[in-house]
């Protein structure tokens, strides 16, 4: 098949899943193009069969913002008419699949079928957000396939707008021989000593991932506990984190780490990692870190609970309670068991959420498609 595939290229699940679904479909044999205003983040050297096509942004002064809508879809419509795609899949609802139907107008002959992915905060947050609510329903019911990430995100999507129409829920995965826990990378020694345990975060470090929660977790934890947190990421909550470290003066105990582009070379050092989001439509850097060998301490809400069963490779508490996270994580980093709960947590990575069960999903779901 020749697929195009549209996505945000910057550091985010939707990316990443983008980026990683597009390899795989590319080692298999089938001719992967990928339309953004930059080359997606996971997309740093060659692959055979796989295509990368900027989406210019206009700086023409009339325009207060860039129309990327726009633009994107006038690429959409090229890119598909020039290399005959038989399916555009975008990732996230807005403005993506929006500008794949704007494409198909556009093109008006040899259409490709539409699918979108949902993933999470483009249902749960911008979705229902009143300014982008009639789009995005639109958007949704103009596909000619859906998928989402998480029985929740299906189940949410059809309440929050209201469809009867199906959604296939296809989980998010990881490649589980590039994400172990006995890594090449992995330099233990060069973030904390030999008995001192490692937690860490991965994210975007938005409003929505409780940054100042994690860092309240670790204080409590490393009151009992020798350790040492490392912050995987970027973004708004950034500054706010570094001032809350000075302020509890653990500055020697803390590493920002900003963004990197290989973390399983540093999700492997892990004992515990934290996720204590507001939203999470799956969770996919839970799963990296769990393919890592690291049990998670998150938030039971969104998707999260289809992946992290507490008691076994990890635990489950509610949004805020930062007290039962920090007694979880001092109970998983004290305790004679703690190499169980990694091994659950491999174990389920490797069991449930391996792409090379993951991705014949994605192919057959798009079969199915071409043939309605």
């Amino acid at each position: 098949m020749k697929i195009g595939m549209v996505c945000y290229p910057v550091p985010g699940g939707s990316g990443a899943v983008a980026s990683e679904l597009g390899i795989g479909l590319a080692g298999r044999g089938h001719e992967i193009h990928f339309l953004s205003y930059a080359r997606p983040f996971r997309l740093s050297r060659y692959y055979d069969n796989l295509f990368y096509h900027q989406v210019e942004v206009s700086d023409y002064p009339l325009f207060q913002h860039p129309p990327y809508t726009l633009t994107l879809a006038a690429k959409i419509a090229s890119v598909a008419e020039k290399w005959k795609l038989d399916i555009v899949h975008a990732h996230y609802a807005i403005p993506h699949a929006a500008s794949a139907f704007l494409a198909k107008q556009i093109m008006g002959t040899q259409l490709p079928k539409v699918i979108t992915t949902l993933h999470g905060t483009d249902i749960t947050l911008v979705g229902i957000d009143q300014s982008f609510f009639d789009v995005t329903r639109f958007s949704i019911m103009a596909s000619d396939g859906l998928t989402a990430v998480s029985n929740f995100l299906a189940r949410k999507t059809k309440e929050e707008f209201v469809i009867n129409k199906p959604i296939e829920m296809i989980p998010n995965f990881i490649d589980i021989h590039r994400f172990t826990a006995d890594s090449p990378g992995c330099q233990r020694e060069r973030f904390a000593a030999p008995q001192e345990k490692i937690v860490m975060h991965l994210s975007n470090f938005r409003p929505v991932k409780r940054i100042p929660d994690v860092i309240e977790v670790f204080r409590r934890i490393h009151a009992k506990i020798p350790s040492r947190l490392l912050l995987i990421g970027d973004g708004p909550e950034s500054a706010r984190a570094q001032a809350l470290v000075e302020e509890y003066r653990l500055e020697k105990q803390v590493t920002f780490l900003g963004q990197q582009e290989y973390v399983e070379n540093l999700l492997c050092l892990g004992d515990l990692f934290l996720l204590p989001s507001a939203e999470e439509g799956f969770g996919l850097a839970a799963l990296e870190a769990m393919a890592s060998g690291v049990p998670v301490i998150a938030t039971r809400i969104g998707g999260l609970p289809e992946l992290v069963q507490s008691g076994v490779n990890g635990f489950l508490l509610e949004v805020g309670d930062v007290e039962g996270m920090a007694a979880k994580g001092i109970e998983i980093l004290s305790s004679s068991s703690g190499q169980a709960y990694k091994d659950q947590a491999r174990q389920t990575a490797v069991e449930l959420f391996d792409s090379e069960k993951i991705i014949p999903r994605y192919e057959a779901y798009y079969e199915k498609v071409l043939r309605q």
